[in-house]
């Protein structure tokens, strides 16, 4: 496990500790031990890594994967297994839509959901699309459990992505329509290398989605609910003009 600021101080300069210096270290972290996994490099992606599969194992042991009727899981590697595992389980899986180009989300319907290979293939990024069919935003949708990917995170429920904001995004769409609440569970699935004492709290913002429960390979962290953050819907004043042209659907969320 990296020793929170300890760790931050080790590899980053203290006046240029930011969420990219956060980032980059973790990144190079994972390569240098060859604890990454395909694809590689991970630079720039949420890093897929060894033990994913048996950290996303895991969440089916947990009450809020086993109460839960539909789950949102994003679409990178190492939550591959837990696509698979949702879908196992006869759970309604919605994976975001790639960019949020088209859409906010694609229903997984595998074409025979008694056949496990089917389902293999169906949480695959390659099923993902084959095997998905978009979700209206005018249809009523209730999520019970989110699951995100994260480069790094804190025992406190601080989230760092790679850095493009579309995680942070999904949620506060979803708030919108109504489909999540605060009280919607999140759990990031990573390896024990990204879970952080702490993180610089001054780093997040109003925007940042904090999660609820870590995943690892070896243990299941509940976060201090006192540090949770949950945008309750879109914050416009923090988008620029070219990011909603970048995602024409935000025009449907005006008011």
């Amino acid at each position: 496990m990296l020793s929170g600021n300890d760790f931050i101080k080790f590899a980053t300069s203290n006046d240029l500790i930011t969420k990219r210096a956060i980032r980059e270290t973790v990144w190079q972290y994972l390569e240098d031990r060859n604890i990454a996994d395909f694809p590689r490099p991970v630079v720039n992606r949420i890093p897929n890594f060894k033990g994913a599969h048996e950290a996303c194992a895991q969440i089916s042991q947990l009450d809020q994967f086993k109460s839960a009727q539909t789950v949102k899981i994003n679409p990178d590697k190492p939550q591959q297994h837990a696509r698979y595992i949702t879908l196992e389980c006869g759970k309604n899986l919605l994976v975001p839509t790639p960019r949020l180009r088209n859409g906010l989300f694609n229903r997984i319907i595998p074409p025979d959901p008694r056949i496990k290979h089917i389902l293999r293939e169906c949480s695959t990024h390659k099923g993902v699309s084959e095997y998905s069919k978009p979700v209206s935003l005018n249809e009523k949708i209730k999520i019970d459990l989110i699951i995100i990917g994260s480069v790094a995170v804190s025992t406190q429920g601080l989230r760092i992505g790679k850095g493009e904001g579309y995680a942070d995004l999904e949620y506060a769409m979803m708030r919108e329509l109504g489909a999540v609440s605060a009280q919607t569970p999140i759990i990031s699935v990573v390896h024990d290398c990204q879970i952080f004492d702490d993180l610089p709290r001054n780093l997040f913002g109003i925007h940042d989605v904090t999660v609820d429960l870590i995943v690892s390979p070896t243990r299941v962290i509940e976060c201090d609910s006192k540090m949770a953050n949950k945008p309750e819907g879109i914050i416009w004043s923090l988008l620029s003009p070219e990011k909603i042209k970048l995602i024409p659907i935000l025009e449907k969320f005006r008011v």
